[in-house]
């Protein structure tokens, strides 16, 4: 029976402990953040699941948030030209955002209630040698300290090396939600995105905010405004950014009680999109292999890193389930399992990075015209690979164009 050391407690090394848990294989959690800890923490994201994670959570006897009130149903798009347009795309079923200092904890203490193993410590350099002789295999599942940093940049995947837009992460109140619930994905060109998400946090259903910033415009005022410096300066700095460049949600703002939901409920700065190769050898033959954002950083626009890192999560636990022995053909069937929905939402998010392509603008107004296609590139939120059969070249976004014209025309 193989023992699996697993290096983080966010949800792919929560998912793939839980997981392993099921089927009776012995697996430790080395995490340096306790469950009492994320009470009283710095907003840590604005993650939203969906609905194919939301199945996973099911399996995993986790889906501690099922209240369909608290779900949302479509993605409302706005695109702000002199003349906004805008258009709704559902999925077949829901999708939910819970706050991640609520969720982990609560999963973590899902995993200890049930025998798990959890071990409270800092991971330092000269414990690396110990883990590689203590567990079969290593997972690193969180990328700082030393055994993120053994996982060398792809380059051939990793076409950037700054970030590619400035974030403004918040939870907020005085936003109100349409019924039934919907995320907002407001798209201004040359100034960047705007997605609005209904979140479940401390003191029930919030809104989070998750500015997308091109670097250089007016709105980086959203990333260095301090809230704890001028909270009234602050919250004026959002009001005029949602007012000038996002005017359908600022038409939902009741401004008397808009603030941050908690003072810490801030996050501001940048991410590199980024993917690294899989796995390290120890000296002793043994493996550390990367999940989640380790293996894959993305930006957040499109809402994949969590949802890919729960799926790698899955088929990594797949894969250990069935291995006779944890050596290089396993990592090569791990990476073989992942790396379609992995790589695809790196490569769909990194597209939308650059201001749009001609055949990109096109669908985006095919979009508009045409339900049924923008249903399909709502409900591939789910399905990053299959959305990325679809945009993985001009040639393949004007034939999505072409037939779902046809199929329209059909009906």
């Amino acid at each position: 029976m193989h023992n699996i050391g697993i290096i983080g407690a966010g949800v792919a090394g929560l998912h793939l402990a839980l997981y392993l848990q099921q089927r009776d294989i012995e697996a430790t959690i080395v995490t340096d953040r306790e469950p009492g800890d994320y009470r009283t923490a710095p907003l840590l994201n604005t993650v939203a699941h969906h609905n194919t994670t939301l199945e996973r959570e099911k399996a995993l006897g986790v889906n501690h948030w099922p209240d369909m009130d608290d779900h949302y149903h479509y993605h409302d798009h706005w695109l702000n030209f002199p003349e906004p347009i805008n258009f709704p795309g559902h999925f077949k079923k829901p999708s939910r955002a819970v706050d991640y200092r609520i969720y982990l904890p609560a999963l973590m203490d899902d995993f200890e209630s049930r025998g798990g193993r959890i071990e409270y410590r800092r991971i330092e350099e000269n414990d690396i040698p110990v883990l590689a002789d203590r567990f079969d295999l290593v997972v690193v599942a969180v990328g700082k300290g030393p055994l993120g940093a053994m996982f060398e940049h792809d380059p051939a995947e990793s076409p950037y090396q700054q970030p590619q837009r400035r974030l403004s992460c918040g939870l907020y109140t005085g936003v109100a939600h349409a019924n039934p619930k919907n995320v907002t994905l407001s798209l201004t060109p040359g100034a960047g995105e705007l997605i609005v998400i209904p979140t479940i946090t401390f003191g029930g259903m919030g809104t989070a905010l998750l500015f997308e910033n091109v670097p250089g415009t007016e709105l980086e005022a959203t990333v260095t405004a301090k809230y704890e410096n001028d909270p009234a300066a602050f919250r004026q700095v959002i009001l005029d950014a949602l007012e000038r460049f996002h005017p359908s949600v600022y038409d939902r703002v009741d401004t008397a009680s808009f603030d941050l939901c908690q003072p810490v409920d801030i996050l501001q700065g940048g991410v590199v999109p980024t993917v690294r190769k899989s796995y390290v050898e120890f000296d002793n033959g043994k493996y550390a292999v990367a999940v989640g954002d380790v293996h894959v950083t993305v930006d957040p626009v499109n809402g994949q890193g969590a949802n890919i890192a729960s799926y790698a999560a899955f088929q990594m636990g797949r894969e250990i389930v069935d291995a006779p022995v944890l050596d290089r053909r396993f990592i090569e069937r791990v990476d073989m399992a992942r790396n379609d929905r992995c790589l695809a939402a790196a490569r769909w998010t990194n597209l939308v990075m650059p201001p749009p392509s001609e055949e990109f603008q096109m669908l985006l107004g095919a979009m508009s015209q045409n339900k049924s296609l923008c249903d399909e590139f709502t409900e591939n939120f789910n399905w990053p690979e299959r959305q990325w059969d679809n945009l993985g070249s001009p040639a393949r976004i004007r034939r999505w164009i072409e037939r779902s014209t046809m199929d329209r025309a059909a009906e």
